[in-house]
């Protein structure tokens, strides 16, 4: 059962391709299967807030510098809401143009997984911020706190970027579409989300907040499993209709990495203004970059910065094996669902 046709010139109704418009509902035979792989092995990292014990890290937060809880305070404000941010977009303007049922299927997974972000980052406000003001002000921080606003308002725009499009039916809404996921998948979860990585890992290399870095290795391979996904479909696009992509596009996507740099670095002029020990603001700036370089090559574009990364235990996490908590419950949980998240066992 497929929708109704594309008016697309390239279109052709025995083979629809990934973006024509419409609403596939066959699963058999399953055009995408790498889709469908990417499904089973979220399920394979199910995992939940009440898993994450964050009591631990109020000592820490005592012995703190006021400049390392003013980090903290920032992060967490920036936490409450980015994830929304990315579930809306999802919502709004992904789902709806992935004419692909094994590709829905990861995306309602990834909405799930954004909710349970959502919950561990409001448990993370409950535990750290017991004053209800004070967790009111956080939520409001994409209004009221400029380094948040400026990385709020770049989410925001991209959102709006696709407008009222509701089928994907020119080259240029197509195109549209790339840039949006693109900026979803490389800007917002491949850098801004890593640069909060980035402090939530110092953190831990000191001793400090070990429950936050626990949460924190779940959320980084949910955000990695996102990332992959959405780069699976930029690449399945582009082998479908590769006129979509050109240096234009290409130029683009290296402007927007570079303005998404620029947000994140003030956002880190203002986590470590009050000068926090073993983290600099050139060596943010050299990481951010870095990480930028490693977003254009996986879309072969060229690098833009060359820097390297100045973080040795951010290395570490390019590791999915991060800790023995980490281990024991991913084993666990693959364990657990062994045999019970296909349909059958037959090759696609």
């Amino acid at each position: 059962m497929t929708g109704p046709a594309s008016t697309t010139p390239t279109d052709s109704p025995e083979t629809p391709m990934l973006l024509d418009p419409g609403m596939e509902l066959t699963l058999r035979p399953m055009r995408y299967p790498h889709f469908y792989d990417r499904f089973r092995d979220a399920i394979k990292n199910t995992w939940t807030v009440e898993e994450v014990d964050l009591h631990s890290d109020l000592a820490d937060l005592r012995r703190m510098t006021p400049a390392e809880r003013h980090l903290v305070s920032r992060l967490v404000a920036f936490f409450a809401t980015g994830d929304t941010i990315v579930a809306n977009n999802l919502v709004l303007n992904l789902y709806q143009h992935v004419n692909s049922p094994e590709g829905r299927l990861y995306l309602s997974r990834q909405l799930f997984e954004e909710a349970v972000h959502v919950q561990f980052y409001l448990t993370l406000l409950d535990t750290y911020v017991p004053d209800e003001a004070e967790r009111h002000e956080a939520f409001a921080a994409v209004e009221s706190i400029p380094s948040i606003k400026r990385k709020a308002d770049f989410c925001f725009r991209w959102i709006d970027s696709l407008g009222d499009v509701e089928e994907l039916r020119t080259r240029e809404d197509r195109r549209a579409f790339l840039l949006n996921l693109i900026c979803f998948a490389a800007c917002i979860e491949g850098l801004f989300f890593y640069g909060a990585f980035a402090y939530v890992y110092f953190l831990r290399s000191r001793g400090l907040l070990n429950g936050l870095a626990s949460g924190t290795n779940w959320v980084f391979r949910d955000e990695s499993m996102h990332m992959a996904f959405a780069l699976d479909v930029v690449d399945t696009v582009r082998r479908e209709e590769p006129d979509l992509w050109d240096d234009d596009l290409e130029a683009q996507v290296s402007e927007m990495l570079a303005e998404a740099v620029e947000c994140e670095v003030q956002f880190a002029e203002d986590l470590l203004g009050g000068g926090v020990p073993g983290m600099s603001l050139p060596d943010m700036r050299a990481y951010l970059e870095h990480v930028a370089d490693r977003r254009l090559e996986l879309l072969g574009i060229p690098a833009r910065y060359g820097s390297a990364n100045p973080f040795a235990f951010m290395e570490l996490q390019d590791v999915q094996e991060l800790s023995n908590f980490f281990e024991r419950r991913v084993s666990a949980y693959q364990l657990g669902v062994s045999g019970q998240v296909s349909f059958d066992d037959e090759e696609f």
